[in-house]
């Protein structure tokens, strides 16, 4: 069975729903505390998904996601190696990394997306919401289908909600070529059309080019801001009445586990043709 990781500790709190997306999507989900990786307990190694999910880590008080990222970089694990010499092992490996709004801020201080230059070090930034508010809705996001991401798979627009205050992507124009030119805007944001969100209130941060979700050069990563983990029912959706309504005959499942469902089927067929290889 595909053993996914989920991580939490000081401040997250979306990792309950996280596992709930893993187990209904047919995979293994393990919550581990922070600590338990960094004292040694718990092998990230032994996973084949890694996931940092959302909240408020160490209150956002240093900038959203800051001080977890400073953490995973230099606190030293009793093998005397960091968190992010691991999680580049665990790349190298060919496994998989997701990363959702606090998350996905972990991964851009981290140098983990967009890593244009395969170097893990920081490329991008997030910065407060041009609103200057936290926003707390649904917006709708479409998926690039040159991005070719394997979480993401099948989907075109995919309504969604937000939950943050610090989701502006900041690109430097030299960084904004690289991704628009490979494709690792895996995700923007959209109106119900699929046209994109250049404006407030369809764009909820202001991000550069739209962007809702990154994903590295290898496709093994990938970080969003909207929260699909909590999309997995329709009846999660604020309108869900009149969408049964219009279509009687659709899947009461949400669209957001459609992203999880799609992972935990990309890892199943890979490892089955690495067995068959051997």
């Amino acid at each position: 069975m595909i053993k996914a990781l989920i991580i939490t500790g000081f401040g997250i709190n979306c990792e309950t729903e996280m596992a709930a997306a893993y187990q209904l999507a047919g995979a293994q989900p393990t919550i581990v505390h922070i600590n338990d990786i960094f004292d040694g307990s718990c092998n990230i190694l032994e996973y084949d998904i890694i996931n940092f999910p959302g909240g408020f880590s160490y209150g956002d008080d240093l900038g959203s996601g800051k001080v977890m990222a400073n953490k995973l970089k230099y606190k030293l694990l009793p093998n005397k190696r960091t968190l992010l010499d691991e999680l580049k092992e665990f790349i190298a490996n060919e496994n998989f990394i997701l990363g959702i709004c606090n998350g996905f801020q972990f991964l851009v201080r981290l140098g983990l997306v967009p890593n244009t230059q395969l170097t893990f070090t920081q490329e991008a930034t997030l910065a407060q919401n041009d609103s200057g508010i936290f926003e707390d809705r649904w917006v709708y996001c479409k998926v690039n289908p040159q991005a070719h991401s394997p979480f993401l798979k099948g989907i075109d627009i995919i309504p969604v909600p937000v939950r943050h205050g610090e989701g502006k992507l900041i690109l430097a124009p030299q960084l904004s070529d690289k991704i628009l030119q490979n494709n690792l805007h895996a995700l923007t944001y959209c109106d119900a059309t699929g046209q994109p969100a250049k404006d407030y209130p369809a764009n909820p941060n202001g991000s550069a080019f739209q962007i809702a979700g990154l994903s590295d050069t290898t496709r093994q990563v990938l970080g969003l801001m909207p929260h699909p983990e909590a999309f997995l029912s329709l009846y999660n959706h604020p309108n869900w009445a009149q969408l049964k309504n219009n279509n009687p005959n659709s899947r009461e499942e949400g669209l957001g586990l459609q992203i999880f469902k799609n992972i935990v089927n990309h890892i199943k067929t890979k490892q089955k043709k690495w067995i068959s290889s051997k």
